[in-house]
């Protein structure tokens, strides 16, 4: 193993704890201040409170979306060994993803225009400002959000693929991934369908990310492989030579 990309794993592990931190509070948020239905909702929720506002907005799912992106540099080079074509295609689908999703975000446009409504001292000017977010509302909710989550989800599915045929994660890694990636194919903004899939995937988000952020821990360590070969590098495997002193203890991926 090259000792130079241990810091890399290492913060592939941080950035995957740090999404599974951050996602339990903006639930709590969603659930406490769901999201207003109308543009006049919205401007209200901004002037009484700003950052409930841009959590609704998804303002932590951009911070997410930067953190997983630094998460799937690490599985880039921790898999690429075994299919460096489909990673290389996976690491640059997510990029796409990531920017394409931070573009289509409008929170502090929408933030922007509820300061200007406020200000404003026609009824004209109010309506202009009404019609700017109920457009900005619409792309924060249009073909780039769509665009970038199914594209997140091809990811999900090609990087478990990965994981199947490699020693490096284990199988319930990779068909924990799976599970995950078939609930995110229908995005979140295609009515009822979109929102119970979003919801039940948040279970095997969870768990993939989790595992994933303990296999890079341990690729941070030396820890090679899975499953009873797994062993540090440098360290004899098989009969031949003094038993090691200590082994950490390994898991599934």
């Amino acid at each position: 193993m090259n000792t130079s990309w241990r810091p890399l794993y290492r913060a592939g592990a941080v950035a995957a704890i740090a999404v599974l931190a951050l996602v339990p509070f903006q639930i709590a948020i969603y659930v406490l201040w769901p999201p207003p239905d109308t543009v006049e909702g919205w401007f209200a929720l901004f002037r009484a409170h700003s950052f409930i506002a841009l959590v609704d907005m998804d303002l932590l799912l951009m911070v997410d979306n930067v953190l997983l992106g630094l998460m799937f540099l690490a599985l880039y080079v921790a898999l690429r060994e075994v299919s460096p074509t489909w990673m290389t295609v996976a690491v640059s689908a997510e990029l796409v993803a990531i920017t394409t999703y931070l573009g289509s975000n409008t929170a502090f446009e929408l933030l922007a225009l509820s300061k200007q409504y406020a200000a404003a001292a026609t009824e004209q000017e109010r309506l202009m400002a009404l019609a700017a977010g109920q457009a900005m509302i619409a792309t924060w909710q249009g073909s780039a959000f769509n665009v970038s989550y199914v594209l997140g989800a091809i990811v999900i599915l090609i990087t478990a693929t990965v994981m199947l045929r490699s020693q490096v994660f284990g199988k319930a890694t990779a068909l924990t991934g799976l599970v995950f990636g078939a609930l995110s194919v229908v995005p979140a903004s295609a009515g009822k369908l979109g929102i119970v899939l979003s919801l039940l995937s948040l279970v095997p988000m969870w768990l993939w990310l989790l595992l994933i952020a303990r296999r890079l821990f341990q690729l941070a360590h030396g820890v090679e492989h899975t499953g009873s070969s797994s062993r540090r590098r440098g360290v004899p495997s098989g009969d031949s030579g003094p038993a090691p002193e200590r082994r950490l203890p390994l898991g599934a991926s």
